[in-house]
């Protein structure tokens, strides 16, 4: 890598490049919760930084014979993200293909962000993909270009992603939690929040992941319907709807914050052994 692209990196916030170089270096293992399948015992996930060590997740029946978590996707999760109620609205969307939902987004008045709107952000990559890495809402590049993280915080995902063996557009889809951006790049309102989810929820479902990774607490609160810091998510398999779901910090705040990359590093080595036992 020549000396002015190292430069470069550091000016925008991007340096040290991400690089795959294995897992976290080894101290202890570590348990954590998730929640169970509605009327099953807690499943359990043991994440272990020793060498070779992988996450193993198992749903605990309650009954003799258990069987493997996320096997079969499961309408509710005990302690998960509630199921939406099926006002008319969003009923209406339970229905729509891509071309439909798409389209819808891009009409979409149910909330004041529409008022100063450029372009709705409805999300991108590939509509099968394994991987679905969620946001808060868009900024300014995004609501210019109508592509979600394209801006600092964009370049820096694009190498998070790089550093896993992923890239954008191939098995990874990229989506937000709402779809326009709110005045001055402030956090989502609740009530905004709450009229995109039935878009969001609809592109989960069409997309069946794997897996979720939020990014940031605001996607975090909104997919879980429950307070609570990053820092407390973390190094835990959650639950959205039966998916399983990972918590990790937002670019833009890693721009911030460079220090807590090492931090992030972690989650997304979780995320991909969590990924191999799925």
């Amino acid at each position: 890598m020549s000396t002015r692209r190292n430069e470069i990196l550091k000016e925008l916030g991007l340096w040290p490049v991400w690089r795959l170089r294995g897992p976290p270096a080894a101290d202890n293992t570590a348990e954590a919760t998730i929640p169970g399948i509605a009327g099953a015992s807690p499943a359990i996930v043991s994440r272990s930084r020793s060498a070779g060590a992988s996450p193993t997740v198992d749903a605990l029946s309650g009954s003799a014979g258990a069987s493997p978590a996320f096997q079969k996707r499961s309408p509710s999760v005990a302690g998960g993200a509630p199921a939406l109620p099926l006002d008319p609205r969003a009923a209406e969307f339970m229905g729509m293909d891509w071309p439909q939902l798409k389209a819808s987004v891009a009409g979409c008045t149910a909330c004041p962000l529409h008022k100063d709107r450029n372009k709705t952000v409805f999300g991108v990559g590939d509509e099968q993909a394994e991987w679905l890495f969620i946001g808060e809402g868009p900024g300014a590049d995004e609501d210019a270009k109508g592509e979600p993280f394209v801006g600092q915080a964009g370049k820096l995902l694009d190498n998070m992603l790089a550093a896993i063996g992923l890239k954008r557009g191939k098995n990874v889809y990229i989506a937000n939690t709402v779809k326009c951006r709110p005045p001055g790049n402030r956090n989502p309102e609740p009530l905004e929040a709450a009229q995109c989810e039935p878009y969001l929820h609809r592109q989960i479902e069409l997309i069946r992941p794997k897996l979720i990774v939020a990014l940031g607490k605001v996607a975090a609160v909104n997919l879980l319907k429950r307070e609570a810091s990053v820092a407390s998510l973390r190094g835990k398999v959650l639950a959205y709807q039966g998916t399983p779901l990972i918590i990790t910090y937002h670019p833009a705040y890693l721009l911030r914050s460079l220090p807590d990359k090492a931090k992030a590093w972690e989650d997304l080595c979780f995320a991909v052994e969590t990924m191999k036992n799925l």
